[in-house]
């Protein structure tokens, strides 16, 4: 297609969209951000046609009171492709009308709670045995740093955009908060790091992450220009990822195979290394109190003590020693690491018996294969009946018990069996699909408060969905986790940090999120931009990367605190701006 012939073919699309905002009453026009609101009844909105439906769906608190079940129970685009809840039909079908402001409080605590899942299971159950995967392969620390551990670091961004790829209604959503999540760790995130403590950032790492963010994001952003993601184009997503490990990897032995030949040893005394490549993460609870409370005198431990110890996710001697903020939230995470301890394995190399807890790992060959399917497609295959007799979860739970019992009368509480090493596969499996499972909750409670508050999905992915992944979801980029870095005299490892992550989230996330809705749908995933913030957000991530790699090299790569100001005034205005865009104060004049 020539340049005329494309400039034409916007054009003509242009009007048609600004036609149908005009025709269909109650639309939210693309570009104006502007809500009309009549009233219609709910025999009228099933006349619309499809197109129509989905503005139609966001202007169901216009309707009349007594039509809004009956609407969001028969408009097929109000309707949840996965999940276990049905939230907007809980909200007008089973809530009253004036309880409506209860009914959004609760969703928002449920929402908070849903990120401390994500959370929890990405950091206490999916990278440790990622990492236990990672050295049973016996691959290299670059390797695993930038494939596995990089890959449970970001799960709860990934899999959100997963599961928000995987519903064209609901695709926004996900760009909202892969670009919000570029756009917040690139600014707050990395300004914060250089208002806690400046520093000298690395340089070659440094140009290389940003250089190839920039090309992801260029790569999105031309995506959302021609409308859709083919399967060639996902691939590149994909296959670009592929790239910059390789790269990292070809970097980082370059650069050792040089260091060895000049000799050139770190300062010693300073907790920071003057060389490019990066330290290694140092834990900041990283006192054993086993050794200090480990008995005199060796005793044998009976299986029903092993078991209850395994199941205690509450450390008596850590509590005592801890502020009341981290007690409060750990009576949060009780019954999340409960449930996860029982469904769960994990697998820890550093351990002596590889982290082999006999009566636990046994009752695991029954509750991680219920898990799985449970969890496969919100529980269908798991209720599937075969033959008409048995539901597959009866004949998972049959299998896994018969397996328990051989497990256990085979292996002893001191040695773990040969076969343990499988058991981190079972568990990679089993909380992937947890946080698959709660990603599609949270995409569900975001897609259901913007019909309640007649908000675009991208507006809520680049505020809500990326807030609680990047701040919230205790997994990377994690903001607190990178500050407490920096206090601790790491600002050049946390600063790496906030861009190796995102690099990830976006070519992954993108890449296998339209593959896997092409492999599904057999057609090319189709990107509908909601209006003018999706081109703000784009535009705004886009400012800040250029701005970082010009302002950055002339500083010579030393990062102060007039430096950390300047990019969270950047992203409080880039928040103003968006939010106006949203609400119509900032729009486009229709011609």
């Amino acid at each position: 297609m020539s340049g005329w012939q494309l400039n034409l073919h916007w054009v003509l699309r242009l009007f048609c969209v600004l036609l149908m905002v005009e025709m269909v009453p109650g639309a939210r026009g693309p570009f104006t951000g502007a809500h009309m609101s009549p009233v219609f009844s709910a025999s009228d909105a099933k006349q619309t046609s499809t197109v129509d439906v989905y503005i139609q769906c966001r202007e169901v608190c216009s309707l009349n009171i007594s039509d809004r079940c009956d609407f969001i129970r028969t408009n097929p685009d109000c309707r949840s492709e996965g999940g276990y809840l049905n939230y907007l039909e809980d909200i007008f079908c089973h809530f009253p009308p004036n309880l409506l402001p209860l009914a959004v409080t609760i969703y928002a605590f449920w929402l908070l709670y849903l990120f401390l899942i994500l959370g929890v299971t990405a950091a206490k159950f999916f990278c440790p045995n990622l990492s236990a995967i990672s050295t049973l392969l016996k691959l290299s620390h670059n390797v695993a740093g930038v494939t596995f551990l990089a890959f449970g670091n970001g799960a709860p961004d990934i899999f959100s955009a997963l599961v928000a790829f995987s519903d064209p209604r609901t695709a926004g959503l996900a760009l909202g908060a892969l670009f919000g999540a570029g756009v917040l760790v690139t600014t707050v995130v990395a300004g914060g790091i250089a208002i806690l403590r400046p520093f000298t950032a690395a340089s070659r790492p440094f140009l290389r992450d940003i250089i190839f963010y920039m090309v992801a994001v260029f790569l999105t952003f031309t995506a959302l220009y021609l409308g859709r993601v083919t399967l060639a184009w996902a691939l590149g997503y994909l296959g670009l990822y592929a790239f910059y490990v390789v790269t990292v990897v070809v970097c980082t032995w370059i650069y050792q195979w040089q260091r060895r030949r000049s000799l050139v040893c770190s300062v010693p005394g300073t907790p920071e290394m003057l060389s490019d490549c990066e330290a290694e993460p140092v834990s900041s609870n990283s006192y054993d109190y086993s050794e200090e409370y480990r008995p005199l005198l060796f005793y044998q431990e009976t299986t029903a003590q092993i078991l209850a110890q395994a199941l205690n996710p509450l450390d008596y001697r850590k509590w005592r020693n801890k502020s009341a903020y981290w007690r409060v939230l750990k009576v949060f995470k009780l019954p999340v690491e409960l449930v996860l301890l029982l469904t769960v394995p994990v697998v820890d190399p550093d351990k002596e018996d590889g982290n082999w807890k006999r009566p636990l790992n046994c009752l695991h060959l029954v509750t991680s294969p219920l898990v799985v399917a449970l969890t496969l497609q919100s529980g269908v295959y798991g209720f599937y009946e075969i033959g008409g007799l048995l539901p597959v979860w009866a004949v998972v739970v049959i299998a896994g018990t018969a397996l328990a019992a051989v497990t256990f009368f085979a292996t002893s509480n001191s040695e773990p069996p040969r076969c343990h090493w499988m058991f981190a596969f079972l568990g990679f499996l089993t909380s992937a699909l947890w946080i698959n499972a709660a990603a599609t909750e949270v995409v569900n409670i975001l897609r259901s408060l913007g019909v309640v508050f007649r908000l675009s999905n991208t507006v809520l992915g680049l505020t809500l969905l990326a807030w609680g992944n990047s701040i919230g979801g205790g997994s990377g980029p994690d903001a607190f986790s990178d500050f407490t870095l920096a206090r601790q005299g790491y600002p050049r490892m946390a600063f790496s940090a906030c861009f190796g992550g995102i690099i990830l989230n976006i070519l992954v996330g993108v890449g296998l999120g339209c593959l896997l809705q092409i492999s599904r749908s057999h057609a090319e995933v189709k990107l509908e931009p909601d209006g003018l913030l999706v081109w703000v957000l784009a535009g705004t991530l886009g400012l800040s990367l250029v701005c970082s790699l010009v302002s950055v090299p002339l500083q010579c790569f030393q990062l102060d605190k007039v430096y950390g100001f300047c990019l969270l005034l950047f992203y409080v205005t880039f928040l103003v701006v968006a939010l106006l865009t949203e609400f119509g104060v900032i729009r486009l004049k229709s011609v």
